[in-house]
């Protein structure tokens, strides 16, 4: 790392940064709608972006900083075992055609704004409403949080806060600058503004990963070294474990836990909240259905992303903390100048995922705990005011989150929020498709899936940490390591079976389901798809 503030490198970071903040606030201007005062508005853009901006803002939401940071670190740390984000985000597209544009229909039938509306109008049960979206915010918490410790590495790199030594005001100020403006634009634009910035975002994130796959390995003498080298140093012998550091590729006795982590990692992803908003913020299910073709260019991006985790070994980066061995990558091969324009990448590449986030936890308060069981008769102005504070309160306890605690914990929440949101997959997917399963099995599904994982990652240990050590455990009946959260999802769905079974063989009751067989297949200009909800249907149809 090089001694004091890289003046360079810091001057580019922040004229990305102020123009990405100018264009936070004027995205509250672009598309403005005459009716502002709605969820369908601030928090869904007003259901009316086309293939490219759903592109961008799916792609700027689920390729983020942490991704940019954690995917090659991952390959830096073990080697091979790090890729498997790689097949998971190709596994995930075929998935999400099949379900995201009948989710999309039924949602513009209904004003749906959250997964948890949905549930709670086709199986008519605001106990499992409730459920799904408990788990989205909680999920999505720690999430957040990853952004800014993205944010964190890019300035510790640069040298921006001073040493340990210094006061902890100055030390985090700039983290609490980029909170300040992240939170005032998404404030004042909802979702426009991440919609708008995930422009130049992804912009600069094609342009860094397009130059470092070419120029990093020129200076390294090749591909050949690259890999000679990285194979070198993960044949060395761990201290810790007394076993190679890692591999260049998965040794037999990992392959169950790299199927079953791709695999449980694809089911889940689109079952995070902020995923289903950049969805819903569509203006048509054709797009959905494009955009699920035209996603997997992200994928190619993340495979040639991971390679840099094997370029920072053959590079000599020595780093203890290896969230910061791709910044410090860049800033030990690339001019200070370009090296400015990847740090920017970075630092964006945190704050559009972090704004959709912030904006998908308050829809779900707003709409499926204050409406719900608090104020029934709120207005949808009334909804607007309280999701934008509600937006502000989940950043400040992701900012306390970061500052108050080891980054370890994020990480460990992080892992945890992967298998807790995996276990809403049997509530919201199979509900698309058919209301044969019974309300209340599902909602024991769910905590029986919630409750295994969460103790099965509990009992994971690591030569660095007694509980939370990992996210595979061996798995019961098999006698191979897995992912916990497939375990936990496998577990759910055969509760669910089985109390289905049970209960309408004893008759409990059901459920009123508000939605129709036609709902799940309507578009944009079918009859009776209600885009925007009026005032008078949006406070009372649910």
């Amino acid at each position: 790392m090089k001694d004091g503030v890289n003046g360079v490198a810091l001057a580019v970071f922040i004229l990305f940064f102020l123009a990405v903040t100018v264009m936070g606030f004027l995205a509250a201007r672009w598309r403005k709608a005459e009716n502002e005062h709605s969820l369908d508005e601030w928090g869904l853009g007003g259901r009316s972006f086309g293939t490219w901006i759903t592109w961008f803002l799916l792609g700027g939401d689920l390729y983020t900083a942490y991704t940019f940071v954690a995917v090659p670190a991952a390959i830096y740390a073990a080697g091979a075992a790090g890729f498997f984000a790689v097949p998971y985000t190709i596994l995930v597209y075929p998935l999400i055609f099949t379900f995201l544009p009948r989710l999309w229909s039924v949602s513009h039938r209904h004003g749906y704004v959250t997964t948890s509306d949905f549930v709670r109008g086709r199986f008519g049960s605001k106990g499992l409403s409730l459920a799904v979206a408990l788990t989205g915010i909680l999920a999505t918490m720690p999430y957040i949080a990853l952004q800014l410790v993205g944010i964190q590495a890019v300035l510790d790199v640069m040298g921006v806060g001073g040493g340990e030594n210094t006061n902890w005001f100055i030390k985090d100020l700039p983290l609490l600058i980029a909170f300040g403006v992240l939170a005032a634009y998404t404030y004042s634009s909802g979702l426009r503004a991440p919609a708008l910035i995930a422009f130049v975002k992804d912009t600069l994130i094609y342009i860094v990963i397009a130059v470092a796959i070419i120029y990093i390995p020129i200076k390294l003498g090749g591909f050949d070294d690259i890999f000679a080298k990285a194979g070198d140093a993960f044949s060395q012998t761990n201290p810790a474990t007394g076993a190679p550091r890692g591999a260049l590729t998965p040794p037999e006795a990992g392959q169950w836990t790299y199927a079953t982590l791709a695999l449980g990692s694809a089911l889940a992803l689109f079952m995070y909240p902020h995923s289903i908003t950049a969805t819903l913020s569509s203006k048509s299910r054709e797009v959905i259905r494009r955009n699920t073709t035209i996603l997997p260019l992200y994928s190619l991006m993340l495979g040639l992303l991971a390679l840099l985790g094997f370029m920072a070994i053959a590079a000599g980066i020595k780093v203890q903390n290896g969230q910061l061995a791709i910044p410090q990558l860049f800033e030990t091969m690339f001019p200070d100048w370009f090296a400015g324009v990847a740090f920017a990448a970075i630092g964006i590449g945190a704050l559009v995922p972090a704004a959709i986030m912030s904006i998908a936890a308050a829809n779900l308060f707003t709409r499926n705990i204050y409406k719900d069981f608090i104020r029934p008769d709120a207005t949808p102005a009334q909804e607007t005011k309280v999701s934008k504070l509600v937006s502000l309160l989940v950043k400040v306890g992701a900012l306390a989150f970061v500052l108050t605690m080891d980054k370890t914990v994020a990480i460990n929440f992080q892992l945890l929020g992967g298998i807790w949101i995996l276990q809403t997959f049997p509530a919201l997917v199979g509900g698309l498709f058919t209301r044969w399963f019974h309300r209340w099995a599902l909602l024991a599904g769910w905590a029986v899936g919630m409750v295994y994982g969460t103790v099965a990652a509990y009992g994971v240990a690591s030569p660095t940490q007694k509980h939370f050590g990992g996210s595979a455990k061996e798995i019961p009946g098999i006698g191979e390591i897995g992912y916990i959260g497939l375990t936990a999802f496998v577990l759910n769905v055969v509760v669910t079976v089985v109390l289905t079974f049970v209960l309408k063989a004893v008759k409990a009751p059901d459920g009123v389901d508000e939605t129709k067989p036609e709902d799940y297949t309507a578009d944009a200009g079918d009859p009776g798809v209600q885009v925007e909800l009026p005032p008078a249907t949006a406070g009372t149809s649910h």
